[in-house]
């Protein structure tokens, strides 16, 4: 009897060492990005009748960590518009409505400062009123290029914001409001600055760049590479209306344009289309990435399109899926 005692607490002690020693899987976030978000004109009007753009996805963001997306104009009530040939100032009625559905927002783009560096800073006050954060902009030049911290699982994420697309004049500078402008060098310390001061585990620039309705450019593509180069662990990008190829350089995946994602005036497929990505990250990078299609209605609100093929893959693996045209090819190169 106690010889058989003795083998069963053998057998557990063996069971429990075992479970020590087994290697935990590590852990991991989701982040979800969508592209241009213009909450004015068409848009606007609907939420100001009550209508939820966001509704269609709210299952989907809800499965992410961390949502995220671009906010293609202004929020303000006051200003003056700037001389070019679109502006954009949001009702501050959009902002619960942003909050409901994501965690941060990038401001830097060619609309923030539609209307002049005040409605700029209206709008810095009534997002962080909102408790709402946001990146790539600010009210001077250095919080413009301070990454904003999200920090999920134990998993550090540094997020950075730039604009390529004219007028420059809506750079922020030393003293004055404004959104952070690409410049190489810049960028690059900002990526190096994050992982050195803010000690993240990931930087991800959200860009805004390319040619409207075109293929991407080489210096999307060259720049793109130099992010990676200085320790990004992705890319993630917007501004030309429509999507554009997804590269992996050394591994690492960048997402040139995501397209539209809450836009009117836009009548072809191709601009009337978007993705929202979805990066499963760990502390070593992106793992996981899949895309799903969103579908932009008359007034330009986005609608979940099942059933089609989006692109999806493992970066770590340097997997992914092919598909069918409209969408673009995609490009390899390690």
């Amino acid at each position: 009897m106690q010889r058989g005692l003795l083998f069963v607490a053998v057998l557990l002690t063996l069971a429990f060492c075992g479970q020590l020693g087994a290697a935990e899987p590590p852990a991991t976030i989701k982040v979800i990005f969508v592209g241009d978000m213009m909450l004015a004109e068409l848009p606007g009007e609907a939420i100001a009748s009550g209508v939820d753009p966001y509704a269609p996805f709210d299952s989907v963001f809800k499965q992410a960590d961390i949502t995220l997306g671009n906010l293609e104009c202004v929020v303000a009530t006051t200003g003056e518009k700037v001389p070019k040939p679109y502006n954009f100032e949001a009702s501050p009625r959009c902002i619960p409505v942003l909050k409901k559905h994501f965690t941060a927002v990038t401001i830097a783009n060619n609309h923030s400062g539609d209307y002049g560096k005040g409605a700029l800073a209206e709008q810095c006050d009534l997002l962080e009123q909102a408790k709402l954060p946001y990146f790539g902009g600010g009210r001077d030049s250095s919080a413009a290029h301070t990454p904003l911290i999200l920090e999920r699982n134990g998993i550090r994420l540094a997020l950075l914001g730039y604009n390529e697309f004219k007028p420059r004049i809506f750079e922020a500078g030393a003293t004055t409001p404004g959104i952070a402008w690409s410049v190489d060098q810049l960028v690059v310390d900002d990526i190096h600055t994050a992982r050195e001061k803010y000690h993240a585990d990931l930087v991800i620039p959200f860009m805004h760049w390319g040619w409207e309705y075109e293929e991407i450019s080489d210096r999307q593509r060259s720049f793109g590479r130099t992010m990676i180069d200085a320790g990004a662990d992705a890319v993630v990008g917007a501004h030309p209306h429509v999507r554009q190829a997804i590269e992996y350089y050394h591994g690492k995946p960048i997402f040139y344009s995501l397209g539209d994602f809450v836009f009117n005036g836009f009548h072809d497929e191709e601009t009337l289309t978007g993705w929202v990505l979805q990066l499963t990250l760990d502390k070593t990078g992106v793992g996981e990435w899949k895309t799903m299609v969103a579908h932009l209605d008359d007034r330009g609100l986005p609608h979940l399109v099942e059933g089609v093929k989006s692109p999806h893959g493992d970066a770590r693996k340097g997997e992914r899926l092919d598909y069918d045209p409209p969408y673009p090819k995609h490009v390899a190169n390690e």
